[in-house]
């Protein structure tokens, strides 16, 4: 994810001054909502919320199903920040403990269905293996190392504390770990894509999560990854049903 100009540590200073500034929380999680899931920001109790378009030099959302908007507030007695709408790479575009990201995501694994819940143990970035990454550029120091470690980008404990959770809700039969793909989009995967795709073990896939990922592991964060599974990955050119499926259609259904 290349952005138009390089952004520094000043830059991003400022931002969030303006940010603290404004509001009296003071997050240790930040939730990044996927497409149709903005819901949960709604939730927060003793609300603060602002537009992007207001936030100085903070990029826009272009995405039907994507508000535009950075909510704080408490979920559950803890002070946090959602982001209601992500930035995708097809758009353009190139304060916290623990990051926690949810996409809606295409099931590519024979096992899922369309409303299960895939807890994401590790990640293929496609952009970033054809050099697009949002660490592309000038290293800054303050922020992380110049080459981050991925092995282990998603934090095991988090991932047991959700099993265990989600087991408490008695959803376990909804729920699987798997491994999730960014494809840079904006358009769905073709079937020779999609048979790529599960040759090499991937279970689901989308079109964002991996930068905002990435740029967490290199400032040091705690990530925990959840994609909601809204459609079934056409990987067979002969199906006794051909189901072609569209955004709105993948935003209904999250």
């Amino acid at each position: 994810m290349h952005s138009k100009e390089q952004i520094n540590h000043e830059e991003y200073q400022q931002t969030a001054d303006w940010l603290l500034s404004r509001t009296k929380q003071r997050p240790l999680v930040a939730i990044i909502c996927g497409s149709g899931l903005g819901l949960l920001a709604d939730t927060l109790k003793a609300q603060e919320s602002f537009n992007y378009t207001e936030i100085p030099g903070f990029p826009h959302s272009t995405v039907q199903g994507h508000a535009g908007r950075l909510v704080f507030g408490e979920l559950k007695g803890r002070s946090c920040v959602c982001m209601q709408g992500r930035f995708h790479m097809y758009e353009g575009h190139s304060l916290a403990q623990t990051l926690i990201v949810t996409n809606a995501a295409g099931s590519l694994a024979d096992g899922y269905q369309p409303g299960d819940i895939m807890i994401i143990k590790d990640h293929v970035n496609f952009p970033g293996l054809s050099g697009l990454s949002p660490l592309t550029g000038p290293n800054d120091d303050k922020l992380g190392p110049r080459f981050p470690a991925m092995s282990s980008v998603y934090d095991k404990g988090l991932r047991r504390l959700a099993h265990a959770l989600l087991d408490q809700m008695g959803v376990a039969s909804l729920v699987h770990e798997g491994v999730y793909a960014m494809v840079g989009g904006p358009n769905f995967e073709t079937v020779a894509e999609a048979r790529l795709l599960h040759s090499l073990g991937v279970d689901a896939v989308g079109m964002s999560t991996t930068p905002e990922v990435l740029v967490a592991s290199h400032c040091g964060l705690r990530v925990f990854g959840l994609s909601l599974i809204t459609n079934k990955v056409l990987k067979r050119y002969t199906t006794t049903t051909i189901m072609l499926y569209t955004s709105q259609e993948v935003l209904s259904r999250s």
